[in-house]
């Protein structure tokens, strides 16, 4: 478990949380819905492709971000070549929005943040139906994805309107957002306890009120942009689950 404690203090908690921020889209809660709601280039992580559509704002349009002692930094710096070498696990965080419709979104930019209480952090585009659920509901499910479920960490990349029709899914009193029974192995159930805008992302704080074990399977991954699966890590949990 990765445990950001000690860095989520005093001035390092601006830089860390600039770190895991992308590109601002356009458009409206609509159109995110419909287009831009974690399509593959809008993962909230930085090392997707450039979108045709969006290309790299010019130095001319862009000033020039305070850094540690006075000098700049600047918005220009890619850093989605970086977070391509750093492949991590693939998850959809889902929410139940006020209208009592599902959001939901592919997510790769979450991590644990303290162990007692458990608090987990994920980070969401600020014009995302998905955190609008988040923040309307206080409350939402990760689903972390099997080896087997790249369709499903695609589809809810892809911004389809239509998502939770084309998937099975369940949301009892007890889940705090809609449970992805066939794709996730783990689900947290959490309940928001802070948010923090950086850039263009807000970074929602969870407070982990229930974990569930659904599959045995191996974790699903992402790195240097492409999906894939830990083979050995499957045995290796099954054992420990024994």
């Amino acid at each position: 478990m990765r445990t950001l404690t000690m860095l989520l203090r005093g001035e390092n908690t601006a830089r860390l949380l600039t770190a895991t921020t992308a590109r601002k889209d356009v458009g409206s809660m609509a159109d995110a819905a419909q287009l831009y709601d974690s399509t593959p280039y809008e993962r909230t992580r930085l090392d997707h492709p450039v979108h045709p559509d969006h290309p790299p704002r010019s130095s001319a349009a862009t000033a020039p971000l305070p850094g540690k002692g006075g000098r700049a930094v600047s918005e220009l710096v890619d850093i989605r070549p970086l977070m391509a070498t750093f492949p991590t696990g693939v998850a959809i965080v889902t929410a139940i929005a006020a209208d009592g419709q599902p959001r939901g979104m592919t997510c790769s930019s979450l991590c644990s943040v303290s162990l007692r209480p458990p608090i987990l952090l994920v980070c969401l585009r600020c014009d995302s139906p998905t955190l609008a659920g988040v923040l309307g509901s206080g409350a939402f499910a990760i689903n972390f994805l099997h080896d087997q479920a790249q369709p499903c960490a695609a589809l809810f990349a892809s911004g389809a309107p239509d998502r939770f029709d084309r998937v099975r899914w369940l949301a009892d009193g007890r889940a705090a957002g809609p449970h992805l029974t066939d794709a996730a192995h783990m689900i947290a159930d959490c309940s928001m306890t802070g948010q923090q805008q950086a850039g263009d992302h807000v970074v929602i704080f969870g407070a982990v009120h229930a974990v569930r074990r659904l599959s045995e399977r191996g974790p699903l991954l992402y790195g240097l942009r492409r999906y894939a699966a830990w083979r050995d890590l499957a045995e290796h949990a099954s054992r420990l689950a024994d």
